[in-house]
């Protein structure tokens, strides 16, 4: 079946909606909702079967809808109604929430409702992005497949929307008016509440719009909290500072703040210290909170680490290098290296806008970054396993590879996205991917900068096995898996494997000489600016839309040009032809009969 997704970004919902229709054989084209003449100019073009769209912000033209049968994603279960329905439902304390599969039509309160699915909300509230990324998600690539699948039955046809509140698609919800257990995520926070409050208002407004505060006598938006330890103090005042967070007392205890953002225009979310700056005169360093951590047992060591939103800045690489180092000296036998919610996707994009010299702290970061790589791979005294049970792209996708063996989670995606942001790539890609897939299919995967989901990885020897079921149960099979490999029969067999091509490898080309050349690309890249790493990285971090849908996703668009070009070619043989006063050719003088 020929779908065309229609999207305001393709963000990681999207690439997981994308996939699963790829996979499963269908031709699949997406174009951005950038304006309501594009989109229809982009149904024309794809003629679709079917129009998905599985995260869009605005209004689906009449045109579309009413020309080909076009499903809207609604991120809340059936009969939801009101916007921003996942701020809703974790700032109200839902237990349960889902996501419904719309026919789009004039009024969408009144939809047919093709399809839906739903999933618990656990009792600690999570973060907006856990839950958009993660359940809301894996939902819609499974109502992606059943849409499309209903969408070729000719038998199949929707039930008109539920007028009964006893039906199984459920009454109408609307929204909820806050309260103080329920606070609404659009207003102002109050650090004089309980901490479960104060948590709850955040993580329902983080990624955005962040909550809104005070903290120093600056106006800020607060993103990323965690629970603190209980210490008196007077709210909203900071107590401590640890690795880039704050720790700011509340009504009943304190809270960990690891990102805010000022309140001024053109500022982007950054580290809490970096945007306090001196305003934190005199507040000391605080224990209990660790971006990155090392734990282990008798046979097996655990690097794991947890960066807001997968962004590595200089200084959290920096930290990361020297755990991998203290890990790598231990007496363990293997070594597992674990990311967070999402894996890492690479440098730290807001950190270097907002740097006074961004192109130097750049430079730095991707130097930083691939100093952790090379840890990983110089790793000759243990096995390494690297744990993906997040999304990891362009360097942090490198960084996973560094691992002997790469564990994915179901429903994981990786995306090589270097050239996308203007950089040839690091993070010793140029050893790292070609050791894995070869080298015709890692030049392959730069170029495409394409998603790849976690099945199609081990398929193409990205990764070596995917394992189903929550995070939690992703890692505790990692951790089971490296106790086995630890005590296995053939362990001193497999290191010594290892250790010999690593130094044959080593001997062959140093490892030292792939970063020496690749970092003399990437200088170019990010000095002479010659690929726009400079506009890319201003356009993501301000959150600045393109003016077009790039043509590696809007296949309709590239077709299109295809066809042009041909065109184009076959007139201008035919101009020749005629002036010359030859005969055309058989195909040509058909083209015109």
């Amino acid at each position: 079946m020929r779908i065309l997704l229609v999207c305001s970004s393709f963000d990681a919902l999207t690439q997981r909606t994308w996939l699963a229709l790829r996979r499963a054989g269908h031709e699949v084209s997406v174009e951005l909702a950038l304006s309501e003449q594009l989109m229809l100019e982009a149904v024309q073009l794809a003629k679709p079967d079917l129009v998905i769209c599985p995260c869009l912000a605005e209004r689906t033209p009449p045109p579309v809808w009413q020309g080909v049968r076009t499903i809207v994603f609604h991120p809340g279960p059936p009969g939801d109604r009101g916007p921003a329905p996942l701020d809703r439902a974790i700032a109200g304390g839902e237990r349960e929430w889902g996501v419904t599969a719309l026919q789009a039509a004039r009024e969408m309160d009144a939809a047919p409702v093709w399809a839906y699915r739903t999933f618990p909300i656990p009792p600690e509230p999570p973060r907006k992005s856990a839950l958009y990324n993660g359940p809301v998600a894996e939902a819609a690539a499974e109502l992606a497949l059943e849409v499309a699948a209903r969408a070729a039955d000719p038998a199949f046809t929707p039930p008109p929307p539920p007028a009964d509140p006893a039906s199984p698609t459920g009454p109408s919800r609307p929204a909820r008016p806050a309260t103080a257990a329920s606070p609404d995520p659009g207003r102002a926070l109050a650090w004089e509440q309980p901490t479960e409050a104060v948590l709850r208002c955040v993580r329902a407004a983080d990624g955005e719009p962040g909550g809104r505060a005070e903290l120093c006598g600056m106006p800020v938006r607060v993103f990323d909290v965690y629970r603190g330890p209980a210490l008196r103090g007077t709210p909203g005042t900071v107590a401590g500072r640890r690795e880039g967070a704050v720790l700011v007392h509340t009504g009943d205890g304190t809270v960990w703040v690891g990102q805010l953002r000022a309140e001024e225009p053109g500022a982007v979310k950054l580290p809490a210290a970096l945007v306090l700056g001196e305003r934190l005169a005199g507040a000391g360093d605080q224990p209990g909170y660790s971006e990155v951590t090392y734990d282990r047992g008798d046979g097996v060591g655990v690097v794991a680490f947890d960066f807001y939103d997968g962004a590595m800045s200089t200084g959290q690489c920096r930290r990361l290098v020297s755990v991998l180092r203290y890990a790598a000296a231990q007496d363990t036998r293997v070594l597992v290296v674990r990311g967070g919610e999402v894996f890492s996707r690479g440098i730290h994009l807001n950190v270097i806008e907002a740097a006074p010299h961004p192109e130097l702290e750049a430079w730095m970061n991707l130097d930083a970054l691939g100093r952790a790589c090379r840890e990983l791979l110089a790793c000759t005294g243990q096995l390494v396993v690297t744990s993906l049970g997040g999304d990891a792209g362009a360097g942090g996708m490198m960084l996973a590879l560094g691992g002997d063996r790469v564990m994915i989670r179901s429903g994981v995606v990786l995306h090589p996205n270097h050239r996308a942001m203007g950089l040839s790539g690091g993070e010793l890609w140029t050893y790292a991917l070609p050791r894995r897939v070869g080298t015709a299919q890692a030049r392959r995967l730069l170029r495409r900068a394409l998603p790849v989901g976690a099945q199609e990885a081990v398929e193409l020897g990205l990764a070596d096995r995917v394992v189903p079921g929550s995070r939690l149960e992703f890692e505790r099979t990692v951790l089971e898996y490296a106790e086995k490999l630890a005590a296995s029969p053939g362990y001193d067999r497999l290191l010594a494997v290892k250790k010999e091509a690593r130094d044959a490898d080593e001997r062959h080309k140093p490892l030292d000489v792939y970063r020496a050349e690749e970092l003399a690309e990437l200088s170019r890249d990010v000095f002479a600016d010659r690929r726009g790493f400079r506009a890319a990285r201003r356009a993501f971090v301000h959150g600045r839309r393109p003016a077009r849908t790039p043509t590696r996703l809007a296949v309709h668009r590239e077709v299109s040009r295809e066809v042009h070009r041909e065109g184009q070619a076959a007139a201008q043989t035919a101009a020749q032809t005629e002036s010359s006063g030859a005969s055309p050719p058989s195909d040509a003088r058909a083209s015109h009969m």
